[in-house]
């Protein structure tokens, strides 16, 4: 797949690509191939994959014999593991086999090559400055580019961050723009300009609703049916935990928060919290679903976990989600019930911010157990154990209830196709779904 990935950035970059049969990791074969190419009729040969530094990345090696290497390895992420040589005055790229980094790698080293080929200047896109939805931390020495969701929240441009992998290719086709965070930088701040290089032009992202606070994956069905809208609309989702999309309404950075937050003393969800934190902003409240929330454990429950108090088990491992959120307030709740404290759970400090990440931490076995949704555990096959039926609203300012883009998005909650789509995921009630409470 990266072969016609990469050849389609050729076209665009200006190139003519032609791709060759798969080689396996065998050092003679790689040889052949490579040397067919630099004494064929091309001007840039490329390999993929096997550029890093484990046993079976023999690229460094094949180079190394034919010719010379130039640069192995660059400060730069995803995309790091680049190797550059130089066989019979031909340049050879070995391009990393993760997708994301096959495409930056690309991108910053062999399209400008082509285009200084071409005798044509280098491809400038467009830049704008941008506000993050939180703080973003980043590794020092490398610089990294990040992938970004852009939408306008009055007259600020919102940077939402996509996923890091470098192996997720839906980062780059969802993303809006590349946020480049300098090596000698350990992040950004959320109140912080910054800039930004645009992938779509401006006119569509003033149609991007943006959403911070509690992950749920009923949002995901939303995005994608927004997307399939006739209005080129779409959703941009930051998922930061219930009180930091609280916060974000604060600040003005979002359009809307997704929000779970339970009070002990009186079992209700969110309004106590917005009266508390956030006072001074005019909100509306919508119900998106309610939702079977408990604990995920592995299928057949091998360590026969019965509920809440089998997490102070000294021979049960727990994943917690992050601080601020929803499910990590009801869970000290529970454990205050039971008698259990932070301390005594295994495993209380390891934190993730989805539910999904939470189930698949089950499902790798480096967590017994995790408290989180049970449309979570059936995607993945595990077992669940309920604890608790919660209620998922949305936070929207009045300033933006009758925006266009949120009455139809609101239109969509309110019919008969979301609410199908969301009870085939599981674990969820539709009884409440798009109301205003």
């Amino acid at each position: 797949s990266n072969s016609y990935l990469l050849g389609s950035l050729e076209d665009a970059w200006g190139g003519m690509c032609v791709h060759h049969p798969i080689v396996g990791d065998d050092q003679e074969a790689i040889s052949r191939a490579v040397a067919g190419g630099v004494q064929g009729d091309y001007d840039i040969v490329m390999t993929i994959g096997g550029s890093s530094a484990g046993a079976n990345d023999l690229t460094k090696k094949v180079i190394a014999n034919l010719g010379e290497v130039l640069v192995h390895g660059v400060t730069i992420m995803p995309g790091k593991p680049l190797l550059v040589g130089r066989i019979a005055d031909k340049p050879v790229f070995g391009i990393p086999g993760y997708q994301v980094s096959a495409i930056i790698a690309f991108e910053q080293f062999v399209g400008p090559l082509i285009r200084r080929y071409l005798g044509l200047g280098p491809v400038e896109r467009q830049r704008i400055l941008a506000e993050p939805s939180r703080k973003i931390p980043s590794k020092l020495g490398v610089e990294e580019f990040l992938r970004v969701k852009l939408g306008k929240v009055g007259e600020r441009m919102v940077a939402t961050p996509l996923a890091r992998g470098a192996g997720s290719i839906t980062t780059i086709t969802e993303a809006d723009g590349v946020l480049r965070i300098a090596g000698h930088r350990e992040g950004v701040n959320q109140a912080e300009a910054v800039e930004v290089e645009l992938l779509r032009p401006m006119t569509t992202l003033e149609k991007t609703i943006v959403a911070v606070g509690s992950h749920d994956n009923t949002l995901d069905v939303l995005a994608d049916m927004l997307r399939a809208d006739a209005d080129g609309l779409s959703l941009s989702s930051s998922h930061v935990g219930s009180m930091g999309g609280l916060m974000a309404l604060g600040r003005g950075v979002c359009h809307m928060a997704g929000c779970h937050l339970f009070d002990p003393e009186d079992g209700s969800y969110n309004q106590s919290y917005i009266a508390r934190y956030i006072p001074q902003v005019p909100l509306r409240r919508v119900n998106l679903v309610r939702r079977d929330q408990g604990l995920i454990v592995a299928r057949g429950n091998p360590k026969k976990i019965r509920g809440i108090e089998d997490l102070g088990r000294e021979d049960v491992c727990f994943i917690n989600r992050q601080g601020g959120s929803g499910t990590r307030i009801l869970l000290d709740h529970r454990i205050a019930e039971v008698g259990l404290g932070p301390e005594s759970i295994n495993g209380y400090d390891a934190e993730e911010f989805t539910h999904m990440a939470v189930a698949v931490a089950v499902l790798s076995g480096s967590a017994d157990v995790g408290l989180g949704i049970n449309a979570a555990a059936r995607a993945l096959g595990l077992d669940f154990i309920p604890v608790v039926t919660e209620q998922y609203d949305l936070v929207i300012p009045e300033a933006y209830f009758d925006w266009p883009p949120m009455q139809r998005l609101l239109q969509i909650i309110r019919g008969d196709a979301f609410k199908a789509r969301v009870a085939e995921l599981g674990g969820y009630h539709t009884d409440l779904t798009g109301q205003a409470l």
